[in-house]
């Protein structure tokens, strides 16, 4: 061991990995209770992990579920996290009180078990076991996290205006497709929904681990869905759609993205319709009867057309916009 200096090697928590999603999107606890309704006191609780603290399983999983969708990140992983950790933590304070409470004196026979023996075996085991940290820890510093993309595959051709992207890197690896940060599972599994501009599409996934070491990936992809024949049938959409407003009561939103990537949120009367990333140039369109929820991450990027007519940003800063209600009434972007 000599010249080495040895590091602890640990997987991040779920609070860890909320902490840093926030700072990579560089938004303050304040912020976040603010745009989530979430108290502070209850988010930094989520963030250092102490479960004892928080309130009924039923509130921690309706705070996560905001802060998932707050951070563009799988709500359903975030809980699967918070339930394997809570529950780990109990069965150790459980055992913990056991082995208290049930503590029973080691016989061991000094016929058998000489103290030099014991020392011997004692020494061998602390080099067995710091040999195979440190060697884990230079292999770790050394070798950057594997990437490997599953679908979309490069220089593909994509008939839609949109695609999964999937694939699987370390699990301790922090994953960002076009800037934006993407959730991984457990098992290092990631996937993430993207809306894509007719035409040439330039996907790029970054995954860094936690020495700095990073792998990229470049994926070229291209969308043939007719622009032209969809802008004619969207117009004809729309001119039904305005004609008949004042009898059905439909409303229309089209979302633009520029510049992009930008994670976009929509629920159409209460269903959520979509949920994931839009690249640069990339458009939606939403309908529903009676009104249209819109969270973004960037309210600046994020251009309105409500029944027509050109509304502008979403809002005039770049910072994340949650749930921006649009009903048959709405004339103007609701003030934030």
């Amino acid at each position: 061991m000599n010249g080495f200096t040895k590091k602890t090697v640990q997987t991040l928590t779920l609070g860890e990995k909320l902490k840093k999603l926030r700072s990579d999107k560089r938004v303050s606890l304040s912020e976040v209770s603010r745009l989530t309704k979430i108290q502070p006191a209850y988010l930094e609780y989520l963030e250092e992990g102490c479960w004892e603290k928080l309130p009924a399983d039923v509130y921690v999983k309706g705070f996560l579920r905001s802060y998932g969708e707050f951070l563009g990140v799988d709500e359903n992983i975030l809980i699967r996290l918070y339930e394997r950790e809570k529950e780990i933590k109990e069965n150790l304070n459980k055992n913990k009180k056991n082995n208290t409470e049930k503590r029973k004196p080691i016989n061991i026979s000094p016929f058998i078990f000489t103290p030099k023996k014991i020392a011997i075996l004692v020494i061998s085991a602390l080099v067995v076991l710091s040999l195979s940290l440190l060697y884990r820890e230079i292999n770790s510093f050394a070798s950057a996290p594997s990437l490997i993309i599953f679908n979309p595959q490069d220089n593909s051709q994509i008939a839609g205006d949109s695609v999964y992207i999937e694939g699987i890197t370390d699990r301790e690896a922090l994953l960002f497709v076009n800037g934006q940060p993407v959730l991984v599972g457990d098992d290092g599994r990631f996937k993430e929904n993207l809306t894509l501009q007719s035409g040439l599409n330039i996907i790029n996934v970054r995954a860094i681990n936690k020495f700095d070491k990073e792998t990229v990936e470049n994926l070229n992809v291209n969308s043939n869905y007719e622009k032209k024949e969809e802008n004619q049938k969207q117009e004809a959409d729309e001119n039904e759609n305005i004609s008949n407003l004042d009898n059905k009561k439909e409303i229309q939103i089209e979302i633009k993205v520029e510049p992009g990537p930008v994670w976009i949120s929509a629920e159409a009367d209460g269903k959520l319709v979509f949920s994931g990333t839009m690249l640069s140039g990339a458009v939606q369109i939403f309908k529903a009867q009676e009104k249209i929820m819109l969270s973004s991450g960037n309210g600046k990027s994020t251009f309105i057309i409500l029944n027509g007519q050109d509304l502008g940003a979403l809002s005039p800063n770049s910072g994340a916009v949650k749930e921006v209600i649009f009903t048959p009434e709405t004339e103007h972007l609701p003030e934030l």
